[in-house]
């Protein structure tokens, strides 16, 4: 999965229509599943009133195919209604594509309940060490972290990542903060993240509700 792309899309419900946005999403996981063979993994996801997408395709033709997919053509003609902003605004101006560096392989997804999307800028200079740290934390992750049921790092660009991963309650959670990654994280993070810790780790923590799951 090494060489698949992800995308990550974080969209404001508009006023009064979180409740329809949400059951949106939730019934596009059997469209997804049945017309999408290139869309590896597929996550609907819900915090408060923002409803966010994460993908992993198996390659960038797969995410063309997404894009332009059923699910992708119906959020457009319902966009205006559901979504803050509408579809260019509310949703095209919040996709980020980023190429996978490393995960750990999924296992009893339909179990997850909550997720997490982290982004982090890298420290000026020290895009090439982050991402070395990242990629080799999925190996860790996968050794030390029953709980954490998929983990992915991400590179968006050369300065900006991302970590995605998904658990089956929020022990998983708390133990994978816990864990050996997270502790390699936070003692490298002065040097390598802008921000360092605290403003740059701990502040860009997004957790979700899974909604439903390709």
């Amino acid at each position: 999965m090494e060489n698949h792309t992800a995308s990550y899309i974080a969209m404001p419900a508009a006023e009064g229509q979180t409740e329809a946005f949400a059951e949106f999403l939730a019934g596009a996981a059997p469209i997804v599943r049945e017309t999408e063979p290139g869309t590896v993994l597929w996550f609907a996801l819900q915090a408060d009133d923002t409803l966010a997408i994460f993908d992993i395709f198996a390659d960038e033709e797969a995410r063309d195919a997404h894009f332009s997919g059923a699910v992708a053509a119906a959020l457009n003609q319902n966009a205006d209604a559901l979504v803050d902003g509408g579809w260019d605004d509310g949703v095209v101006a919040n996709i980020n594509n980023s190429d996978v560096l490393s995960v750990k392989a999924p296992v009893n997804l339909y179990t997850a309940t909550t997720a997490t999307y982290i982004k982090l800028e890298a420290a000026p200079g020290k895009g090439p060490e982050l991402a070395a740290l990242l990629t080799a934390a999925g190996p860790i992750v996968a050794d030390t972290e029953p709980k954490t049921l998929f983990w992915a790092a991400l590179q968006i660009d050369e300065n900006n990542f991302a970590i995605f991963d998904i658990f089956a309650d929020n022990s998983g959670r708390e133990a994978h903060f816990a864990g050996q990654v997270a502790g390699l994280l936070n003692e490298k993070a002065p040097e390598l993240v802008s921000g360092g810790w605290d403003d740059g780790v701990l502040a860009n923590v997004h957790n979700f509700d899974i909604l439903a799951t390709k």
